[in-house]
């Protein structure tokens, strides 16, 4: 596994294309194996987690394949229609194409085993194998909720209607994909609205799928079963989640005028770029558009002094993925940065709270942490860091790209160790972020 050493660096500038978004792009795949006839997908995301979905549903004899423009070919067989039984599918890392597929193979009438490298193994799967058994489909697990898993689909799943006790986008749209087997409608209930991503490439691909608030305040998903998908081509918007590094690097870094461009800016994801603002970035948003059901914009970040926030418990779900790299911002902020109802990230590729935690002290910054919460003493603009450390990656690509980004402020570089893992999201950012300025290089 490569190390890469990370120094500090100054007045990082460019335009940057970042590669798709990993969400959207396990999506594009799988709904799209349930449409009939050929959709073509442009901007993939050619990461090791994307490719752990497109060659699982190859073996669920779905034809899937890179045409000769560098653009991605579905053949889908239509709802329910997978092949084959008995398959081992070996999703590697990848926890979403594990989740959404399980929902994808309990609506159809075939067995599947899902088994996946050491980290995957360990992250729970209780909050999908238990709806899914709901509809019909029989898991068989003997490991209490962890991989291996095998479910054998059901060819005409119940129609379900279930509150989830979580806001997820993982479960939610795992019951959905099941339900488009369904003669009925499927429900789901969820304490705050997830990431919708889901919902949105149905609907553009012509699924009756309606979203409502309802008098608690809780939300409804309600899904028409059997529709008619539309073999429709799809355009994958640049992944927020990617973008915040170089975008939290040019905040951080003085002289600094980072532009990343086509990035999705669907409500539910910019819940980091909110809390910057507020934080006091300077972050413009320009050239808005709508492409096949997601808001794109260009965002452009500037030099900038922060102030430490309470980051709203609500928020969380719309930014989850991005506290890492928020914590490493919050460093060069005036005040305390307090992130609350954060317990997911204990449950991510590694429990990201520890890690951050653990590489943070070594760099001298004061850090709390709860069970479900973080508090950074942030240092202000002038801090001094000595860095000069060694950091674990964890098998996580988020932490191993967090810290490089945290290197460009240290004093002495900070090297990062089992790098490898950054290619499940993010290939090619060694090359990408020393273009803008970064002083990145394997040792």
């Amino acid at each position: 596994m490569n190390s890469i050493s990370s120094k500090k660096s100054s007045n990082l500038t460019g335009t940057m294309i970042i590669p798709g978004d990993k969400s959207i792009s396990h999506r594009a795949l799988i709904i799209g194996s349930n449409v009939t006839g050929k959709i073509t997908i442009n901007n993939l995301l050619e990461s090791e987690d994307v490719l752990s979905t497109a060659n699982a549903l190859q073996k669920l004899g779905v034809s899937v394949n890179k045409n000769s423009d560098n653009k991605w070919e579905v053949y889908g067989n239509g709802i329910g229609n997978l092949y084959g039984s008995g398959h081992t599918l070996d999703m590697g890392n990848s926890g979403t194409s594990t989740r959404l597929l399980m929902g994808l193979v309990a609506g159809s009438d075939i067995e599947a085993t899902f088994i996946g490298d050491d980290s995957l193994s360990k992250r729970p799967m209780k909050r999908i194998i238990l709806p899914l058994s709901k509809t019909g489909a029989l898991v068989d697990n003997l490991n209490n909720g962890l991989l291996p898993i095998k479910i054998k689909g059901s060819e005409i799943p119940l129609p379900l209607t279930y509150e989830s006790p979580i806001s997820s986008a993982q479960v939610k749209s795992s019951i959905l994909l099941t339900g488009l087997s369904s003669l009925g409608n499927t429900i789901i209930i969820e304490p705050t609205l997830s990431r919708d991503h889901t919902e949105r490439m149905l609907k553009y691909l012509g699924a009756e799928i309606i979203t409502t608030q309802l008098t608690n305040l809780k939300w409804q998903i309600e899904l028409k079963g059997m529709p008619k998908l539309n073999a429709l081509d799809i355009n994958i918007p640049s992944d927020p989640s990617s973008a915040s590094f170089p975008i939290v690097s040019a905040i951080m870094t003085p002289n600094s005028k980072v532009k990343v461009v086509n990035v999705c800016v669907n409500e539910l994801r910019i819940g980091l770029y909110k809390t910057l603002i507020e934080m006091g970035a300077n972050i413009e948003f320009s050239n808005k558009r709508k492409v096949n059901g997601e808001h794109l914009a260009d965002i452009t970040a500037y030099s900038s002094e922060l102030n430490g926030i309470i980051v709203p418990k609500e928020r969380a779900a719309s930014m989850i993925d991005e506290y890492p790299i928020l914590a490493i911002a919050a460093i060069k902020a005036k005040g305390d940065t307090i992130m609350e109802g954060i317990e997911e990230l204990r449950y991510k590729e590694t429990d990201r709270i520890r890690a951050i935690c653990q590489g943070l002290q070594k760099v001298g910054v004061e850090i709390m942490d709860t069970k479900d919460s973080m508090i950074i003493h942030g240092k202000g603009p002038s801090a001094i860091l000595n860095g000069n450390i060694e950091v674990n990656s964890n098998l996580d690509h988020r932490i191993a790209m967090c810290f490089l980004c945290l290197g460009l402020t240290t004093e002495k570089p900070i090297i990062v160790n089992d790098t490898d893992t950054i290619n499940s999201s993010f290939p090619n950012f060694l090359e990408k972020m020393n273009e803008i300025g970064f002083k990145l290089n394997y040792l």
